[in-house]
Order: structure tokens, then sequence, then C-alpha cells
């Protein structure tokens, strides 16, 4: 019995050692692995597109960089906060505002608009008697008058007749005065002064081409009859401006005009010299809308008095409008729009790139600012510069965004650039190359020779010509024979076809170049998702811009791997790289 007790002693001592040796070692290796589990949690992003998110080192999808450690210490934060790098907040030049309390705030509201004549100084020049233009004495637009000027000689078989009358009825002055007095009259009513009356009943002569003197001063802006014209009386002879009083005339948006009242001081400046401005009032505010353009004139009166204000001159107007509800106003930059909803993106910590999305209930307009109804509080630090590049960053992280309400995954890499249709939602479609018919690929080519041409004028800045190739791309995009296509080859084109049409008018639809290198970005995702799967039958260098679009990036075509960019033109003209080249 002694000999098993000591046994039993024996196992539990070595048990004990065990435990205390082992146990100890399980300790250190739980604690190592801790160790590269916490490793295995480094994320890693691109300094110049900071939503890109990878579990692992290696270069950047969009731009070839090499990724870099995404910092540490996003613990804590709510489901719709994200965080992004110091690195990315520089790089990307994100800037936020403090939105303060608006109430009785004043912002400026800047209008564009025109000099135009004062009609309450024009006039027409007419004849007060019927005959035939012997002479003009003025012969062109924009010679300046005195009232009392001789501006024609007329001759009128009336006011001959009533000359001759007059001379009559002189004889018979003292015993028929009436019949005198009438004849008189009849001739001050066609104007004649009592100078002239009385100068032919003196001299007893007949003046057979009658002179018409200018009833006011100003400056002929219409020439109305012509040498040997037969006009009527009360026919217009002259159009006569008063051009030392003027009138601008402003137009007003809808939202605008409830701040906006008669009387209100603003600030009038010229192309002409912008340095000096026109302290004036407004003086009417017209109460018809124009419901095409969606505004109401503003009227000023201009005084003109040293003439350097001409009709047409395009001026600018300045005033200052009070916010009166108590509503906070918020940086137009700081709004992004999506159908009928407007977000804006906050800061929730001050000492950290911490920022969540906001839906945000907009007002009017106030100068470059919106009235936020609902949404915001006072004391809120919104973005106001690289709003674009904080939203790509939440769409990424799979937070609330301007295109995801709810958060979520969304695709990332190049296929959120290429693959989107015209409504923002992703094209279920592979870039794999589709044999098909020679036929089809040269009327590709048409409309990818005509994309060229349209390349290189914006790269030029040349919105002339850009217009006219886009003319051109939507005839060849017409002329493409669909039936030539086939199964998925058929399908695929359907999509693109319709993408590129619609983004192809929008380009031919205006002049201005800006506007025209915004639409050329969705144009180019999809003619380079075209020529990636149906080719060519030439070699293709697609090529991307990291700063087009406020940051957000952009791609096109060229036919050479030398960058030229069309988005900035000779302002960052070698912006960019080569990221694909298909054959």
């Amino acid at each position: 019995m002694k000999k098993y007790s000591v046994y039993l002693g024996l196992l539990a001592i070595g048990l004990l050692s065990g435990w205390l040796l082992f146990g100890g070692d399980n300790s250190e290796t739980k604690e190592h692995d801790h160790t590269n589990e916490v490793a295995s949690n480094q994320m890693w992003t691109c300094s110049m597109h900071p939503q890109i998110m990878q579990p692992e080192a290696g270069d950047c999808p969009i731009c070839g960089m090499d990724l870099i450690p995404a910092e540490a210490g996003a613990d804590g934060l709510s489901a719709d906060e994200f965080k992004l790098t110091e690195n990315a907040m520089k790089l990307a030049n994100i800037e936020t505002t403090v939105i303060i309390d608006a109430n009785e705030s004043e912002n400026s509201i800047l209008l564009s608009g025109k000099i135009v004549e004062n009609e309450k100084k024009n006039a027409v020049q007419v004849t007060y008697f019927s005959g035939r233009i012997e002479k003009l004495l003025i012969n062109f637009t924009g010679e300046k008058i005195k009232k009392g000027q001789q501006l024609a000689t007329i001759y009128s078989p009336e006011l001959f007749a009533a000359q001759q009358e007059l001379l009559t009825t002189v004889k018979l002055k003292e015993s028929q005065p009436q019949l005198y007095k009438a004849v008189r009259n009849k001739l001050k009513l066609w104007k004649l002064s009592e100078a002239q009356i009385n100068s032919i009943e003196s001299s007893g002569k007949v003046i057979e081409n009658f002179p018409v003197y200018a009833t006011v001063s100003g400056t002929v802006t219409e020439k109305m009859v012509e040498i040997g014209q037969s006009v009527k009386q009360g026919q217009g002879l002259f159009k006569i401006a008063d051009l030392q009083s003027l009138w601008a005339e402003f137009d007003v948006y809808e939202s605008q005009v409830e701040f906006i009242k008669i009387g209100q001081n603003i600030e009038v400046s010229t192309n002409t010299q912008s340095d000096k401005t026109i302290i004036s009032k407004v003086s009417f505010i017209d109460p018809v809308l124009n419901t095409k353009t969606r505004t109401v004139t503003l009227r000023v009166d201009l005084n003109n008095s040293k003439g350097l204000l001409k009709p047409g001159m395009f001026v600018k107007g300045k005033l200052n409008a009070k916010n009166k509800n108590g509503s906070l106003l918020v940086p137009s930059s700081a709004v992004l729009w999506t159908g009928k909803r407007s977000v804006v993106y906050v800061k929730t910590k001050q000492d950290q790139a911490i920022f969540e999305m906001r839906e945000v209930q907009i007002g009017s307009k106030i100068g470059e600012s919106y009235q936020v109804l609902e949404g915001l509080k006072n004391g809120d630090e919104v973005v106001t510069n690289g709003a674009f590049t904080v939203d790509a960053a939440a769409q990424l992280q799979g937070k609330k965004s301007m295109m995801n309400k709810s958060g979520g995954t969304v695709m990332t890499g190049h296929e959120g650039h290429l693959g989107m249709n015209h409504n923002g939602q992703n094209m279920k479609m592979t870039n794999e190359r589709i044999e098909v018919d020679s036929k089809f690929q040269e009327q590709l080519k048409t409309v990818f020779d005509e994309y060229i041409i349209l390349k290189d004028a914006l790269i030029k800045g040349d919105s002339k010509t850009s217009t006219q190739a886009s003319s051109m791309m939507l005839k060849n995009l017409a002329k493409v024979d669909m039936k030539l296509l086939k199964g998925d080859a058929h399908n695929s084109w359907m999509q693109l076809s319709e993408n590129l049409k619609l983004h192809t008018r929008s380009l031919n639809s205006t002049t201005d170049i800006k506007t025209q290198r915004n639409h050329f970005k969705p144009l180019s995702s999809s003619l380079i998702m075209a020529v990636e799967k149906f080719g060519v039958n030439m070699q293709v260098y697609s090529q991307f811009c990291p700063m087009a679009d406020n940051n957000t990036g952009g791609y096109w075509l060229s036919l050479e791997d030398k960058v030229l960019n069309p988005y900035f033109g000779d302002a960052m003209l070698k912006c960019g790289e080569v990221t694909k080249t298909i054959k």
C-alpha cells in the first residue's frame, strides 16, 4: 500500500512540474500567435487613391504606385464613420469648413447681365406732315444730335397749300380775324414755330422744301427713311436715344428673388473696367418669371455722363443678401447631388481624419452657399474641397455614400471606372475579346477615328473641332450594323452603343470646353470597353490621369504611348500614364 502511495505522489509531482514548465510555453506561444494576428490585420492603401484598401502590400490597381501601410486606430468608429490617412488628406488636398450660425448673416450674390438703353429716354423723331424726303442731314446711326438741329428737308404739297392759304388770309386779317387765326393754328399743329410762321407772313414767300428740326437731344440709334421716300404724317424718321442714362439688366434665378428688394444697393462692374465699380440701387424687378430660363429681370439705373458705358456691354452685379430665416449656410462646393438627394461629408472628430456622410435638405442658394434646412447643426465641420475623393473612399470602404445610401461593398479597381452605364449602375460585362465580323470592326474603327480627332481637339482646347468630331461620331455610330453581331457580342454592343450615343450627344450639345471634358470621361470609358471587347485592327493605348474630374481620375484612348492629357490640355499636358496596351 505504501508502495502505491509513493508512486501516486511521484506522478502528482511530475504532472505539477509539467504544467508549470509547459504551461508557460503555451502562454508565450499564444502571445506570439496574437502578435501574428495583429500583423495580419495591417491594411495597405495608395497615397494618391486613398479609397484603395488591400490586406497586403503591392501595387495600386489604378495608378500602379506602391501601396503604403494604412494608419491603424480605426477602432471605436461608428458603423457610418470611416478614416483617411494623413497622406491621403494632404495629397487629395481635402479641406474642411466649420459651419456657424448664419442668422442675419450676409452673403454676396453674383449676377450677370448687360447694358441696355433706358427706354424712358428713348424717342422717335417723326414728321408732322406728309410729303417726300428731299434731303437728309443725318446719314448714319450713332450720330449725335441736339434739340433744334435740322435733320431733313421735306417737300409737302399739303404744307405748300397751307402756306398759300396763310398769305391769302393775311389780307383778310382785319375783316375775318377768326379765319386768320385758324390758318395760323393749323400750321402750329404741324409743328411750325411762331418765328417760322411770322417769317412766311412777312416775306410773302412760300417755302417749298420745308426743314424738319430735332425735338430732343441724343444719339441716333436707327435711321428709318431714305432720300426720295414718301412719308405720311406721324411716320418715324429716326430713333433717338439719350445714352447719358442707361439701364443694366441682370438675370436673377427664382431661388434668389426672395433676397432682393427694390432700393437695395448693388455694385456694378464691366469687363472693360473690372477694377472700377458703380454703386447704384435696384430700381425694378420684373413681376413675371421667364419660364424658359427660370429667371426674372432685375434693373439698375446707371449714370453715363462720361460715355464710358455702351449698350450691349456685359456687366457683373454684386449685392449682399441677408439670410433672415436662421438656417445654416454651407459652401456649394460641399454639396454632392444624386437625383433628389443632396449629401455632405462631416468630419466627426476634430483631431482625426474621420468622416461620415450626412443627407441634407437644401434651400435657396445665396451667393456661393446653400441654405441647409435639415441635416447639419451649428459647429459641424464639412468637407468643402475634395468631397468627391472622400465619397470614393466611403464607397470602397462599404460606408454610406452618395451612390450607396445604405452602405455595403462595392466594386473596386478598373471595373469601377470602365463598367458603369449612364445611370451609374455596374454593367455585367467582362472585357474578354470576342471574335466578330471584320466589317463590324471596320465600322467601329470609323467611330474610333473620330474619337481620336475629338481627343486631340480637347488637348488643344479647341471646342469647335471637338463639337464637329462628336457630330461625326454620332453619324458613324448610327451606321454601325448591329446585325453583324450575334449572342453575347450583340447584347454587349447594345449596352455599349447606348452609352456611347448618350455621352456623345451630351458632349455635342455644348461648346464649353470644360463641360465637354466632363462628358469625355464616360464617353471614353464606354469606348475603351468596346475596343477591348471587339478590337479595331490596330494597337491602341489606354491612358489614365488620376487628377481628372476632381481627383477621381479619368481614362482615354490614344494611338501613341506618349501622354498628352485631354482633361487639362496645356495646364497639365503630360499628367497621366499608360495603363494598358490594346491590340
